[in-house]
């Protein structure tokens, strides 16, 4: 099994800044990343999922053109958690980011299809 719970959020003013993380758990080769992507999507209502960024051991790291130089996925493989650091934070970054998994190569653009393992979501709202 493969669990994904996913901590942080919040609301937070246009500007401000916000860290997700997602403690990972389950299978051996999933907790160590052998050949496994990481990848945070964030979906609003009435709206697709959409890639945010993706994290691969042996192919770095992919960001959406709207998040660069803004976001930073990283993941810390001591603790088994996957983070997304979300700094000047626009009010079009509202959504529910989730985090997701699968032993994939991968690039932020992906259908969110491809991905087996998901987390439950976690609020981000950005607003004045």
């Amino acid at each position: 099994q493969v669990h994904l719970l996913e901590s942080g959020g919040g609301s937070v003013q246009p500007g401000g800044s916000l860290r997700v993380s997602c403690r990972i758990s389950g299978y051996t080769w999933i907790v160590y990343g052998d050949s496994v992507c990481f990848a945070w999507f964030r979906q609003t209502p009435g709206n697709e999922r959409e890639g945010v960024a993706t994290i691969h051991g042996d192919d770095g790291t992919t960001y959406a053109d709207s998040v660069k130089g803004r976001f930073t996925i990283s993941k810390d493989n001591i603790k088994n958690t996957l983070s997304l650091q979300m700094n000047a934070l626009q009010p079009e970054d509202t959504g529910v980011y989730t985090c997701a998994a699968d032993r994939r190569m991968c690039s932020v653009g992906d259908d969110p299809t491809g991905y087996t393992y998901w987390g439950q979501g976690t609020q981000v709202t950005v607003s004045s």
